[in-house]
């Protein structure tokens, strides 16, 4: 059910939620409110299928801000999206403008559920700093999305403007890969690596957070490459559906272990004395990787490694 409010208060929002409870039955189990903040003239739709279908595994209150920049009427519409049309979560798309605008945190306040955690998003554009945000002074958790904003060093605007509790969807979109990674270090024979190659696109952060992670990790000298194409790949392989980190060796006194992608749902692992293996990878979604931050809420420690890490990298 869609209920849209125009020129409204947050009041009116609130006292329409409590009433749709009330009329419908709907469940009031929310673990949790997200706050998702966004221009209004980015891609609504994508930015909300993520949210519902993160929200089966985590029900929510989502409150979605957008920020209209071509009004100066200071003035709130909304859309309220519950029922079967929210997933697991009940929905509130809010545009803000004029003055309104400028003053996110004391829109959103009155909408909060009381004791329960706060996330906030931004799933395209962020803030360079996004604890010094007013959303995100109030979240215990601050959810970025890097691939989407690529312009200009976007590792470094996360590793300066860290704080504990940031993390960043480039992070979740390893977990994965990570998981294969450690999984041939433990494999017979248990040698120390010497150094680390890690080949993706130029244009993909989480290529160069994994480099980052293994030089935190390993503690030795790592390069990161630029290898936009799969040596093996053929023209009809749309390389956007291809896991981005291309290939990974971890250089060791037995041989290299090689950690290569196959085709866009497996990545072949090479180990010194054994036969190779075809592991099963793809590239997660967003609404993946956003399930995934939700899990915990507590500062992620390995991610703020990560990051650190990067001083130490090589880039060619």
């Amino acid at each position: 059910m869609i209920i849209t409010l125009n020129n409204t208060t947050t009041k009116e929002i609130g006292a329409t939620l409590l009433a749709e409870q009330d009329n419908h039955s709907l469940a009031t189990g929310r673990v949790l409110t997200l706050i998702v903040l966004a221009r209004a003239d980015d891609d609504i739709e994508a930015i909300l299928t993520p949210v519902r279908d993160a929200s089966h595994e985590h029900p929510a209150r989502v409150l979605v801000m957008l920020t209209d920049t071509s009004r100066t009427e200071s003035r709130l519409d909304a859309r309220l999206i519950v029922g079967r049309d929210s997933g697991a979560s009940e929905l509130v798309v809010m545009k803000l403008s004029g003055e309104m605008a400028e003053h996110p945190a004391s829109v959103v306040t009155p909408l909060l559920l009381p004791d329960t955690p706060i996330v906030a998003s931004w799933p395209t554009t962020a803030p360079t700093r996004p604890s010094k945000h007013p959303i995100g002074k109030i979240a215990q958790r601050r959810v970025t999305n890097a691939r989407h904003n690529v312009s200009g060093n976007a590792l470094l605007r996360l590793s300066s403007g860290y704080s504990p509790g940031d993390s960043d969807m480039m992070w979740s979109r390893i977990t994965n890969w990570r998981g294969i990674v450690a999984s041939a270090l433990d494999r017979y024979p248990h040698e120390d690596v010497s150094s680390a190659l890690v080949c993706g696109p130029a244009d993909n952060p989480s290529v160069d957070i994994a480099a980052g992670w293994l030089a935190d990790r390993l503690g030795v000298p790592v390069e990161r490459r630029v290898e936009e194409k799969m040596a093996n790949s053929d023209d009809e392989i749309d390389v956007d559906e291809i896991f981005p980190i291309r290939k990974v060796v971890l250089e060791r006194e037995s041989g290299p272990i090689v950690i290569r992608v196959q085709d866009p749902q497996t990545v072949r692992l090479s180990v010194p004395g054994s036969p190779d293996a075809l592991v099963a990878m793809s590239v997660r979604s967003d609404a993946d990787c956003l399930a995934e931050e939700l899990r915990h809420l507590d500062a992620d420690r390995a991610y703020a490694a990560a990051l650190s890490g990067l001083g130490s990298v090589t880039v060619r």
